[in-house]
């Protein structure tokens, strides 16, 4: 037990250790508080005054919710050796979280927002305090649970800290030799000497290194043999870096750096984020202290990523989750158009379905104004391009499961028991998604098909009012051959005739076009058959149990991997133990083998089935969807010439009535005319009147019918 006059701690309760200090959990005597105590060890006094001093400088110039807080520096009571009393992290590091088998791959795309939201507010309130960390690294960033359940990170370790403004370089070499820039490598790691002088950015790049870290689960530049045992390489990776590459990889001894210019698939970060991190990586992963950002354009842009709002979509032409990140006054048509960058569908094609009904956009509103979505429930988009569904990118986790040596070795079989526990957590998450994206095809396809549907009997309605509309007129045209007729009968005008001549095809033309616009009762048909089918294809999903029977795999994995993380620290196992570690290595294979065949068998068939089944409706849809089109584009077109047609016909019989009175009048006055046998001037009038009257009905009917075309004529889901 050692202490302090108000703390505590066993020797026992160590939190961690580093070069010139060891770290435990200690209590407060009075209070029990739990705390952290930093002890420092008979190196760390080897240093110069000033250098040990540097620490509680630091520290106590320090207040930031994301900086380990410094409570008291106290002596112990035998030696009167100096100890920091900080702030706790019950949750360990950051190193520690990217440890577990959950999160070989990186860590989900929530936790990594709040490491880097946390990362720059810390490092932030260093630069406003002109303070240069120079150890920055996922072991010095140390995590807690708040009080609603969020993790904050919080930076630690200021032995390396010093004051150091923007334009101040130094000489003295700190850090880990992972994280370090690489002219402090070339000087600490491959002592080779040099006169280059260092300044703040070199924090940037080992941030740049963490964040890498910390959204893919691996360091970017790896040599082959690993960083440790392949220093030079390690070092030429990192300054032939080629611009705009964030990883470099070695895979053969001696061979080519294989440069990376993309985040990896089995990342667990959206597209939309990862086109974020790329514009900002490149330039903090650079070895030149002068292309380097600058730290308040790092700050900039960095923040520019944290204040954007995320809009979830799932695209049913692509059959794939999207998150776009954009700032909420940015305009609608800026989300579109970044849609378009990730599915391809341009803007004019982009339709939108919100909880099961059509969900009109406007491209000059702010997306703050666009429904709010989340991964549960996201905007769904529905466009039938050409192109066949992509699906769900990932790789395939059997790649991921090494097998064991026959042999007994302790160490090396718990490494690979940890690597086959993280190819299953990273099964499960593939299985998850496999299974989400065949419910959003099902939902989204359901949607769509109900609202055709709707929109074939909108067509068929529409089609009955312009086929009424239609009568309607042709009624109106017989009784406008009447009076032409009665009117022909007393003189003959050749123009006016013709011009009737003509009304009379164009109304035959427009009977012709409403021929074509046959209701197809097939289609509908088809449609309901679709929609019987998606309705059993999500029974069968909702019924589904790969992803519980894959995570009863995993939790017995689990207890299995504990039981070789305890055995590590005892190598040295007896006969009997050494039984028992064999058995549990091979019900460890057999598990890894009965996950491979579930997902295998149980989830990649049913969903590749699924995403064939989903590209043969969404043809069958686009084929019903082009044929309501043109049909309502003939409907469009007749419906434009008969309001033509009648306001010709409104015209003519004006004119005709005029005609007839002038002809009365003539009939008269002109005696040459009394030998034809001629209606009288009274008989002439009543015979006109009973026609107008009888206009008068029919264009009563057109009106009604007018009312009801343009009742249906709203926008139309056929162009989807």
């Amino acid at each position: 037990m050692q202490s302090t006059p108000n703390y505590l701690w066993e020797l026992d309760d160590k939190l961690g250790q580093g070069a010139t200090a060891t770290v435990y959990k200690a209590r407060n005597k009075k209070s029990g508080e739990e705390v952290a105590v930093k002890v420092f060890n008979n190196t760390s006094y080897l240093r110069p005054y000033e250098v040990q001093m540097r620490e509680f400088e630091m520290l106590g110039k320090l207040n930031h919710i994301n900086i380990v807080k410094l409570f008291a520096v106290e002596e112990t009571g035998s030696t009167k050796q100096k100890v920091l009393i900080m702030e706790y992290c019950s949750s360990g590091s950051l190193l520690s979280v990217l440890e577990e088998p959950e999160n070989a791959f990186g860590l989900s795309e929530s936790e990594f927002l709040i490491v880097v939201q946390c990362v720059v507010a810390g490092m932030n309130h260093l630069r406003e305090n002109d303070i240069v960390h120079r150890d920055i690294k996922p072991g010095n960033i140390m995590r807690l649970i708040g009080e609603d359940g969020r993790s904050i990170y919080k930076l630690t370790d200021f032995g390396a800290a010093r004051q150091l403004q923007d334009d101040e370089k130094f000489m003295s070499i700190y850090g880990t030799e992972e994280y370090l820039h690489p002219d402090m490598y070339e000087r600490a790691v491959l002592r080779k000497s040099h006169q280059k002088a260092y300044g703040v950015t070199v924090d940037l790049w080992s941030i740049g290194v963490t964040f890498y870290h910390a959204a893919c689960g691996s360091l970017p530049f790896i040599p082959y043999g690993g960083p440790r045992n392949n220093k030079e390489i390690m070092h030429k990776i990192t300054t032939e870096k080629p611009q705009g590459a964030i990883a470099g990889v070695q895979k053969k001894l001696k061979g080519p750096i294989e440069w990376i210019y993309d985040l990896p698939v089995n990342c667990r970060l959206s597209e939309g984020l990862k086109t974020q991190l790329k514009s900002i990586l490149p330039n903090i992963l650079e070895a030149d202290q002068v292309k380097c950002w600058s730290f308040d354009q790092f700050f900039v842009e960095t923040n520019s990523m944290l204040e954007r709002m995320v809009i979830h979509v799932f695209s049913l032409p692509q059959a794939r989750m999207l998150k776009i990140y954009l700032h909420h006054y940015n305009s609608v048509g800026m989300f579109m158009e970044t849609v378009t960058k990730q599915t391809g569908v341009a803007p004019e094609r982009q339709t939108y379905f919100c909880e099961g009904h059509l969900y009109p956009i406007s491209p000059t509103w702010q997306v703050l104004q666009l429904s709010k979505t989340t991964e549960q429930y996201p905007l769904i988009l529905v466009a039938c391009e050409s192109e066949g569904p992509m699906g769900v990118a990932y790789k395939d986790p059997a790649l991921d499961f090494p097998r064991f040596l026959h042999s007994v070795e302790v160490s090396f079989d718990c490494s690979v028991a940890k690597t086959v526990v993280s190819a299953v957590y990273q099964t499960l998450r593939v299985t998850q998604s496999l299974l989400t994206c065949q419910e959003f095809i099902l939902r989204g396809t359901y949607w769509l098909i109900e609202s055709l549907k709707a929109e074939c009997c909108r067509i068929y309605e529409k089609k009955s009012a312009v086929m009424s509309y239609f009568k309607c007129l042709v009624n109106a045209e017989n009784r406008n051959t009447r009076l032409y007729n009665t009117v022909y009968k007393v003189t003959a005008d050749v123009k006016e005739m013709q011009e009737h001549g003509e009304f009379s095809r164009k109304l035959q033309a427009i009977s012709t076009a409403l021929s074509s616009c046959s209701h197809s009762s097939e289609k509908e048909s088809m449609l309901g058959f679709m929609l019987l089918e998606v309705s059993k294809d999500q029974d069968h999903i909702r019924v589904n149990r790969s992803i519980s029977r894959i995570d009863q795999c995993l939790q017995k994995m689990q207890l299995i991997f504990k039981q070789f993380k305890e055995r590590k620290s005892h190598p040295k196992l007896s006969y009997n133990e050494e039984q028992i570690h064999k058995l549990d290595k091979i019900n460890l294979a057999n598990l890894a083998k009965k996950v491979l065949t579930i997902f295998q068998d149980e989830v990649v068939q049913k969903y590749q089935t699924t995403l064939q089944g989903h590209s043969s409706k969404m043809r069958t849809i686009a084929e019903i969807q082009n044929h309501l089109g043109l049909v309502n584009g003939y409907l469009v077109d007749c419906d434009r010439e008969l309001r033509s047609y009648e306001e010709t016909v409104n015209s003519t019989v004006d004119r005709l009535s005029q005609r007839m009175l002038q002809l009365c009048l003539t009939h008269s006055n002109h005696s040459n005319i009394s030998s034809y046998h001629s209606p009288t001037q009274e008989d002439l009038t009543l015979r006109m009147l009973k026609l107008r009257d009888q206009m008068k009905s029919v264009s009563y009917e057109l009106e009604k019918n007018n009312s009801i075309i343009d009742r249906l004529s709203v926008p139309s889901s056929a162009g989807i």
